[in-house]
């Protein structure tokens, strides 16, 4: 069954949250849980958004967004390439 998805902005809430839970003298443990995560979860978002601001992220959604067009339209342009060499070559 799938579970329910985080946006990236909530995630860096929920890390902010753990790290004040921390401040505070909670075990990380415990304020993992409090957030309604696992461990391997916490652990895993830490690494892929830890230390970001909302602009940060932002940004980074805008860069992956342009990168994502732009391997399409490298790809359409290779396939294009591809099709021309072949016709000239007279093997169709």
């Amino acid at each position: 069954m799938a579970g329910k998805r985080d946006k990236p902005e909530e995630i860096v809430l929920k890390l902010r949250q753990v790290e004040v839970l921390q401040g505070q003298g909670m075990a990380i443990a415990d304020a993992v849980r409090q957030i309604g995560v696992t461990e391997p979860t916490y652990y895993r978002w830490r690494k892929q958004y830890g230390g970001m601001n909302r602009d940060q992220l932002k940004r980074l959604k805008e860069l992956e967004t342009e990168n994502q067009r732009l391997r399409r339209a490298v790809s359409d342009l290779t396939l294009d390439k591809m099709i021309l060499t072949e016709a000239a070559r007279g093997n169709f």
